[in-house]
């Protein structure tokens, strides 16, 4: 079909779909709409030629991440932690006792750069979250260990964070979720290749 038939075609059926498919064609709402069905929808007749069906899942990605940074951002305030303190002292408390890491291994969790990294020890040392203190094996390294203070607060914001994600996923069973899950991961795989 042409792009003016196709338009034509989704004109006709946009009011009652949700969204449309690859070939341009209505795949009628059996649930209930979001805002992304109506941005795929108002591109899909804007543009007939462009095939936007990538924006049925990435659009949804990003509204997804800025709704859970709001969350988190909720969950760790009644911590007094802000995110990125968050990430740093997770990825403390995740090695295991004696909650260690040198600087080049919370950079790999972060995904910050090594000054950004330098300045958020600093300021987590300034709190008395962790310590900064000399690599025995390395006189040139550092190592950074997480405080006692440190491993209570992250613990208490992992604890209510669990509980808030976990309501938003009560409506969902269990293997919807393994399904998410396994399409997230496959999704996050392939953005971490670097031939793409």
């Amino acid at each position: 079909m042409d792009a003016p038939g196709r338009a034509a075609q989704q004109r006709d059926f946009s009011r009652d779909a949700g969204e449309l498919n690859a070939g341009g064609r209505p795949v009628y709402a059996t649930h209930p709409v979001d805002t992304v069905d109506t941005i795929v929808r108002d591109w899909s007749r804007e543009r007939p030629d462009l095939d936007v069906d990538p924006l049925r899942i990435f659009s949804r990605v990003k509204r997804i991440a800025k709704q859970l940074d709001a969350l988190r951002k909720a969950a760790f305030a009644e911590t007094g932690l802000e995110l990125w303190e968050f990430d740093v002292l997770s990825a403390l408390r995740r090695a295991g006792s004696p909650h260690r890491l040198s600087p080049k291994h919370l950079l790999a969790s972060n995904l910050v750069s090594s000054g950004t990294m330098t300045n958020r020890i600093d300021r987590l040392v300034g709190r008395g979250l962790v310590t900064r203190e000399v690599d025995p094996n390395d006189g040139r390294g550092i190592l950074v260990t997480m405080t006692v203070d440190g491993r209570d607060l992250v613990d208490e914001a992992l604890t209510r964070l669990v509980a808030a994600e976990r309501e938003l996923l009560a409506e969902l069973d269990l293997e919807t979720r393994d399904d998410l899950a396994t399409a997230l991961r496959a999704l996050s795989l392939r953005m971490d290749d670097p031939a793409h």
